[in-house]
């Protein structure tokens, strides 16, 4: 039996929790994931818990923030006049919006607050700082 190693497609079903239990991402119901083993289409510690796992293979781990989504940053935090907005926008705490960085790129963000004069927009990954706990199982590798 073939166990999954860096380049290899693997299928796998999911439940990503918090530490209060809360289940954030799950594949049930739905098709396992698919992605390249070590391609970092996937975080990295997800990419690494998989990594020599056989199909029928489940466990369960748990995921720093090092390994996940990053440490939450202040800089990614940013206030905004709401004369800066476009015309017609309201925001609402928990609005994803999009900015466009020095470069060109859209940036996604969130509102995070809103205030009389300004907004505060978020940059950081909703997951951004948290540990995770995946129970996984591998259905197959190719």
């Amino acid at each position: 039996m073939a166990t999954a190693t860096q380049g290899d497609t693997v299928q796998v079903h999911y439940t990503g929790r918090l530490e209060d239990g809360t289940v954030f991402d799950t594949s049930e119901g739905r098709d396992p994931l698919s992605f390249t083993v070590g391609a970092g289409q996937v975080i990295p510690g997800f990419d690494e818990a998989v990594s020599g796992m056989g199909p029928g293979d489940s466990k369960t781990v748990r995921i720093g923030p090092g390994d996940g989504y990053g440490d939450r940053r202040d800089d990614l935090v940013l206030q905004v006049p709401k004369e800066q907005l476009p015309d017609g926008l309201e925001p609402e705490i928990g609005m994803e919006l999009s900015l466009r960085g020095e470069d060109g790129r859209q940036l996604p963000v969130r509102v995070a607050d809103v205030g009389d004069e300004a907004i505060t927009l978020d940059a950081n990954h909703p997951l951004a700082g948290q540990p995770l706990t995946f129970d996984l199982t591998l259905v197959e590798v190719d």
